[in-house]
Order: C-alpha cells, then structure tokens, then sequence
C-alpha cells in the first residue's frame, strides 16, 4: 500500500500497547518510546498519547508541532465552542446567527450578535493586532509563540478539513472555518481585554452625539456604592490559589492548589493537556479553549495558578468639549477632534438574505467613548463625554508570559517571566517549587495611576468612586493626567513591576479574589497603589475560610485535596446556631427549624439542610451582624448574625416559602436538589456561592420548581501538585466538566460524575507515568 493510500485510511498497528490513528494520520510502526525525530520533518508531526479521562500527553521535536498536535485535539474535543469564538472574533455572529441572537458572553459582553459584530470589527478594522505582531519580543510574540501558534493553526485547520464533526451543535455548520494566525493573535487581545473594554461592548457601541443641547447629569450621591454594586453584578470568575512552602508541609517541599471560578459554559471553559519538546519544554496543566498554551500548570521543578486579581486594568476620563462641536474636546485649553470610524458588519435578514449595517463608532486619544455604564449616568452630552482607557489593548504578550512560565525552574523565574514580559492581565499569579519557596506576586497590566495622580485627576466623580471601588475617572483635558511611566515598565503608562505586591514565604502564600493585604497575615501587604486594590477593608468569606483553614497547619497532596472538597461554610459555621435559635420566635418553620438545627455546616452531596441555608443566606442584606468588622481582626469579623433584624427574618421566611413551592423538604440532601443534567443522566454536584464561604465554590441556576439545576462557574481545572523529591511531582486533578463540550465523546462528563463523587484524576508528567496509564491510547500525528 502507498504512502497516500495510508493516509486515506484509519490502520491500526499492533504495538505493546494499543495504538489508535484517527483518520487521515499517517500510521508509522514504531516503539512506544521512539523519538519523533524519525516523522517527517517536511511537515507538521507530533505524538498524541492519551491517558485517562482523555488528557492528551502531545509530545514534538519542533514547537510547531506540539502546537500541531494541540490544536488538532483541542478541536476534536471541543470544535464547535472553538469555532464560536473565531466567528465571534471575526466579527460574523450576525452574518450567520442573526443581529438579535446573543453574543459570546467569552468574549465581552454584547447583548447582541450586532453589537459584538460592530465591536470586533473596528478592533480588525484598527490593525491594533497586526501592528503588536509586527513588534519584536518582548512587544511582539517570541519566536517559539510564533511557531507553536502556527502549528496550532494548522493542527485545528486539518481537524476542520477531515469533516468528522459530531457534535451536533455544529456539525456541517457553515460558520465552522479554516482560520489563520491572525484568529488566535485576536483572541489573546480579547481574552486580555475582557475585563475593560470588552466588559462595555454595548456601551462603546451606542455611544453617539447628542443630536441637541444637553445638560450633564448630577454625580449621585450613592455613585460609589451603584459602581461597586455593577462591578459585583457582572463578576463571571473567580478563584483559589493556595501556594505551601517547607515549612507548611508534611514533606519539607513545595505544594499547590490552583482552584480558578471559571464558567462551566462557552469558550472560557478550561482544556487540559502536556506539552514535551524535549530539551526544550515540558509542561502539564489547562488552558483556556483556543488558547494553545498551558496557563495553569506546572513542570517537573515549580507549580502554578492564577487567581482574578481587583486590580482594574482600565480608567475613565472625563473629556470637556468645546460648545457647539461636541465631537471636538479639549486637551490643555487647545481643541482636539475625536476620531470617526465607519464600521460595516453583514446581517442576516429573517428570510436568509444578508443586508449590510452600517454605524460610526467614535474615539480619542484615549480610547473609546462610551455610553452610561457601571450604573452610572456617563451620558455624552453637549459638555462632557466620557471615554475609557484599558491598559490591556494592544496586549498579545500573554503568549510569552506563559510559555516564559512554563520554562522556569523556581519560583523567581517565575516573578523574571511575569517581569520582563508583563504581558499577564487580571491576574495574581501564586506558585510554588520543589525547593519549598511559596511566592505570591500580582505583576500583570495595570495603568500607572499612583495615589498621588489619583488624588491630583481624578474628576469629581471620580473622586467619589475611587476609594472603593479603584475605578479611576481622570480630568481628559489635561496632559498631565496621562498615566505615568515607570522604567521598569515594558510598556509606556504601566506599573513597573517593582510597584506591584510580591511576597515569598516558607509557609504560605494565599488569595481568593480579595486585594493582596493578606496573601499571608503574619505579613501583611500594604504598600501597593489603590488601583490594585484596597488595604484594611473587609475580607470576602472565602478569604477569611482560606485563612481559618491554612493558618498554622501542614499540609500533605492528599490533606489539601481533602480540606477542598471538606466543602466546608464559613457562614453555616458563623450564623447557624444562631439561626436555628431565630426559628423558635417564627410562626410555621419547625420542620425548616429542625434542619437547621441537624445543619453539618458543609455542602457536599449528603449535607442535609444546606439548600435551605444556602437560600436563605443570599436573601440576607449585606451587613447583617451584629459585631461589624475590625481591621485589628480581619478574619474573626464581622461575626453574629443580627436575628433582631425584620429583614434577617423575612429572609428566612421568604427562603422556607421558596423550598415549600418546590417541594423540597427541608432537611433535603444537597445532591437531590443541586445538580447538572448530562445526556439525561442527573449529575448531583457539591460546592457552593461566594456568600457561603465554601473554598469549592459553586454558582448555581435556581430553578423555582425543581432547585438548583445547573452550574453557572465555579470550580472547574483543579490541580493539587506536591514535589517530593523524586524526579516527577506528584499530582492529581480534575477538570470538573471534562474535556469535551461534544455529547457524544466519551469525555464529555466522565469527570464531572468523579467530581460529584470526590475523586481525582492520577496526574502523569513523566514518561513512565503516562505509558503505564491502563487506558494508553496514541496517535502518530503527521502534516
């Protein structure tokens, strides 16, 4: 048989182990442990070995085909969420879905498939990716990124020609395309600027001239509180990242638990896979879909994660315009006009045709101008526009960032590459090594806005925001204003590194989407700029649980799995008893009284009560204790629920009615009313919200009929890595949703029934651990 037949066909070679070839790979007869040297070097080549739960281990002499291979399997699992996010970069939703259908939430947040449409396209339309890539490193993508990228895009482009699609969300769907470079250039910059101006695509979208002379609205007196209640409302991610040293665990040596709060829906879902060059790069972990290069990870000599950092990596500015012309601003007393652009997207009509909408986004030095935003009257009127800078556009330095991390030996290479690339965005960044340093540093993108400028630019509004919430609204029309430089910046109106929070302990190093003060309580972190985050404020209850559980104890892998999944309630801890006191004093809730009394405090499967609890908790108004916080006791306060309050009360109530209408019995195990629906099968899931102080944080869909019935995010990639010693860590994980979005692979929820169960997946980093897998399976993968 020739070479071209073979690659027609599917052959399967017997070898000692089971050797599968997906159609169209050319089979090449060769030990298990034969160097791919020996593939074609004409091309793109790599290995694909598959261990349990389908975690591929993509090994390459080139970067390009580790990329080869990543791409291609990452396609294979997950293709049509993939190809969502090109059709959403290039700026097609409407073309193929309809202008009304809703946006890739992955990706910003447009209502619309226009708005996204008309978004992406002046950003292709602006060049901003072309001119990054034109750079050299460190500006531009390094050479080994170029090359890992291109052979991505060649692995996922054969995936797509094959025609082998059986997820019928997108099978033989015309928006499914071959994509180019430029596609996965375009989603770094998005992904990186998905917490500023992605997070406003409906506001940068109708932003317009007044068509008649306006007047300004009024700060309101509650500005601060109607930010910070926005920016809470729209908070899709979170995390734990928990970083041991010698002196926290039971071995002497590093440990980690990386735990990020990402959706369990759409293409911010997380992919894991090993990428080996050998001699060259070794690494294991997850990435985001699309992205072919692993974020949250580890190596054989240091671990990692990231957690979602408070620092805003955008500001306002306030502009003063020139009366009569109110696309003309002000800077230093001179006028300045606002730049135009015609933005032009294809649109299905409702009988199939396609017409072409046409509308003029407007800009400045600064940035886009916007409509009201963060419940705020930002209204563009005959006197005053405002406009937002993100410090992230332009950025597509994340792919150094990562593949710099993925090659450090401890945890200062680790700060080096977060340093010299500065490339990481919303981020905090805690790691460990096998030497047993644990290092907390939140080096990513953030605007160069000292407390001193903040205080001197900062408009009034701005000035009433500021202080809580780190959201910035400078004077535009003064020069001065511009954010400042620092020489260790890379990049002009960035902090340096050196301004930002670094910590490195021998016990631990913590965080949990709180501000950095305390990443450890023995030693507080206080000196960093308000626009990374506040000092002395109240901690969130997974910081304060974090703290309860980590202080003064070692840890073991295996303790540090157990403590996760102990799914434990800060609250339930804190307010049950009294809770359960509360009930005597109300009419009709004895039966509701008497779970709450049986209440484990915890929210696995089996605990009984918790739904009621947990209903009953997020109907609870803020600042419901009666002891209020304390600086001088941040993890112990606030404390003592308030059961006085007639609002604590008709939140208990109103909760008990609520399980009554659905009925559910109050002393219900979890699992039977808090679950996800998986061909049919019915997943029970564990965890819980934010406001429950549960470390395993779950956010569920409540459905008034029937519970909770769907995961919103939370835990999703975990990984628990130990060094001890010897030559490979020691691992487990889970990807808490599987590999796969297509509901006919066998990946698609195999790990999420491990998760409702508790169990973890035998992590394999080195050769022998992956070629002992009882469920082997290769692929010889060849361009």
């Amino acid at each position: 048989m020739s070479a071209q037949s073979r690659c027609r066909t599917k052959r399967i070679v017997s070898l000692p182990r089971r050797v599968i070839t997906l159609a169209a790979a050319l089979v090449v007869a060769l030990p298990l442990t034969t160097n791919v040297s020996s593939a074609d070097q004409r091309g793109f080549s790599a290995v694909l070995r598959y261990t349990e739960n389908g975690i591929p281990h993509i090994k390459s002499n080139t970067f390009a085909g580790v990329g080869y291979g990543f791409g291609y399997a990452a396609a294979k699992d997950n293709i049509c969420q993939i190809a969502d996010l090109y059709v959403t970069l290039s700026a097609q939703r409407s073309r193929y879905f309809g202008p009304s259908a809703p946006g890739n939430s992955a990706l910003g947040s447009a209502s619309t498939s226009l708005a996204s449409d008309l978004y992406f396209q002046q950003i292709n339309d602006s060049g901003v990716v072309e001119e990054a890539l034109k750079q050299r490193q460190p500006l531009g993508p390094r050479q080994e990124v170029r090359e890992i990228t291109k052979g991505y895009v060649a692995g996922y482009n054969r995936f797509v020609a094959e025609r082998r699609i059986t997820d019928p969300a997108c099978r033989n769907a015309a928006w499914v395309r071959p994509i180019t470079d430029i596609d996965v250039y375009r989603h770094m910059h998005a992904l990186a600027t998905v917490s500023g101006q992605a997070a406003l695509i409906n506001q940068i979208t109708s932003a317009k001239p007044p068509a008649a002379p306006t007047e300004s609205p009024a700060i309101p007196p509650d500005a601060a509180s109607k930010v910070a209640e926005a920016l809470e409302a729209t908070k899709d991610m979170g995390s734990n990242g928990f970083a041991f040293g010698r002196d926290a665990t039971a071995n002497g040596k590093g440990l980690l638990l990386g735990n990020p709060h990402f959706p369990w829906q759409g293409g911010r879902r997380f992919w894991q896979a090993q990428l080996t060059v050998p001699g060259r790069l070794d690494v294991s972990g997850a990435s985001l879909l699309g992205m072919p290069f692993v974020q949250i990870g580890y190596n054989k000599d240091v671990a990692w994660t990231h957690t979602v950092a408070t620092a805003r990596p955008f500001s306002l500015y306030q502009l003063q315009l020139v009366p009569g012309s109110p696309t003309t601003y002000l800077m230093d007393g001179e006028p300045e006009q606002m730049t135009s652009r015609k933005v032009t997207v294809q649109s299905r009509n409702p009988d199939g045709s396609l017409s072409t909408v046409e509308r003029t986004l407007w800009s400045t030095r600064y940035g886009p101008v916007i409509d009201s935003a963060f419940g705020l009257p930002l209204t563009w009127t005959s006197t005053t526009a405002y406009v937002m800078r993100d410090a992230n556009w332009g950025n597509i330095r994340s792919g150094n960032t990562w593949f710099e991390i993925a090659q450090a030996r401890d945890t200062r290479g680790i700060v080096r590459a977060l340093s010299d690339t500065l490339g990481s965005p919303w981020v905090n960044t805690i790691t460990t090594d096998r030497s047993g340093n644990a290092t907390y540093a939140d080096i990513q993108v953030v605007p160069h806005i000292t407390d001193e400028m903040a205080q001197r630019c900062n408009t009034p509004l701005g000035s009433a925001v500021f202080p809580r919430t780190g959201v910035a609204v400078l004077d535009g029309a003064k020069t001065s204003c511009a954010w400042g430089n620092d020489p260790d910046a890379i990049v002009p109106g960035l902090l340096g590194p050196a301004k930002q929070p670094q910590l490195t302990r021998h016990d631990y190093v913590a965080n949990s989407n709180d501000s950095p003060w305390l990443t450890n309580p023995a030693a507080p972190i206080t000196s960093y700029p308000r626009i990374i985050g506040d000092v002395g404020t109240e901690r969130g209850p997974r910081t304060r649980m974090a703290i309860a559980e980590l202080d003064g104890k070692k840890f073991s892998r295996q303790s540090l799995q157990d403590m996760l999944f102990s799914d434990r309630s800060l609250i339930a801890q804190l307010a049950a008893n009294d809770t359960a006191k509360m009930c005597a004093d109300l009419p009709n809730v004895a039966d509701a009284c008497e779970a709450i009394r049986h209440l484990d405090n915890a929210y696995s499967t089996w605990s009984r009560g918790a739904l009621l609890f947990e209903r009953f908790w997020l109907k609870v108004p803020p600042g419901s204790w009666k002891v209020p916080f304390n600086a001088a006791d941040p993890v112990r306060t606030p404390n003592t629920l308030n059961t006085d309050s007639p609002a604590v009360r008709k939140a208990f109530t109103d909760a008990v009615a609520e399980l009554r209408a659905a009925k559910i019995p109050m002393d219900a195990p979890l699992g039977e009313y808090q679950y996800v629906v998986r061909n049919g099968e019915r997943i029970p899931v564990h965890g819980a919200p934010d406001q429950l102080g549960v470390l395993n944080m779950q956010v569920p869909v409540w459905d008034p009929a029937k519970g909770n019935t769907e995961l919103v995010h939370g835990s999703s990639y975990i990984q628990a890595v130990s060094f001890d010693g010897g030559r490979c860590p020691d691992v487990r994980t889970l990807l808490t949703y599987a590999q796969s979005t297509d509901p006919t692979s066998p990946f698609f929820a195999d790990q999420t029934r491990l998760y409702s169960q508790g169990k973890w997946v035998r992590g394999r980093f080195c050769d022998h651990e992956i070629l002992s897998s009882p469920q082997l399976k290769i692929v010889y993968l060849r361009g």
